[in-house]
């Protein structure tokens, strides 16, 4: 059994996204109880009620996708393993001796990475896998190559990465 320095599970809560969300179920629910359930045609070329109700798919599962997709990272005396559940059911892991260097620092998720989830080659500045927020760990890999992964505890995270890094020198 490995020791665990950290762990952290992260989730889409922004309010905008919910917000996003209520606002389209809102608009089909209103479609929906206007034209199946008053009879009132919606809009001036109104879909068959069917589609309407299948329509309504869209939004819940939208609201289903943003409450599963986590972003789980683990920092063990083996490495940094994470995934973004439901999409990666195996951990990806990161090995102490494949980093050259690592800082936690402040960043633009849009401006740096295109957004949030999971940026791979959307950016000069290498992948990310973030969640919310603009903290991260920016990872600098022997080879050459650098990866940022978001994290809501950045000094936690960065004493565990201590942690790592001065266990596998040692």
């Amino acid at each position: 059994m490995s020791r665990i320095y950290y762990q952290e599970e992260q989730k889409f809560n922004q309010w905008w996204i919910w917000m996003i969300m209520l606002l389209i179920s809102g608009v089909w629910i209103w479609q929906l109880v206007q034209q199946v359930f008053m009879g009132i045609p919606f809009g001036n070329n109104p879909a068959p009620d069917l589609v309407v109700i299948l329509i309504g798919l869209f939004p819940a599962f939208g609201i289903f996708l943003f409450r599963v997709l986590t972003l789980e990272t683990n920092i063990d005396e083996t490495g940094i393993s994470y995934r973004f559940r439901p999409f990666q059911r195996k951990f990806k892991i990161i090995k102490a001796e494949d980093i050259a260097r690592f800082e936690v620092k402040k960043y633009n998720p849009i401006m740096d990475y295109g957004g949030w989830g999971i940026r791979l080659g959307t950016s000069k500045k290498g992948n990310a896998y973030n969640v919310s927020g603009n903290m991260g760990v920016l990872f600098a890999f022997k080879n050459g190559k650098k990866f940022m992964l978001g994290t809501r505890n950045p000094e936690s995270i960065k004493s565990a990465l201590n942690k790592l890094m001065k266990q596998s020198d040692g």
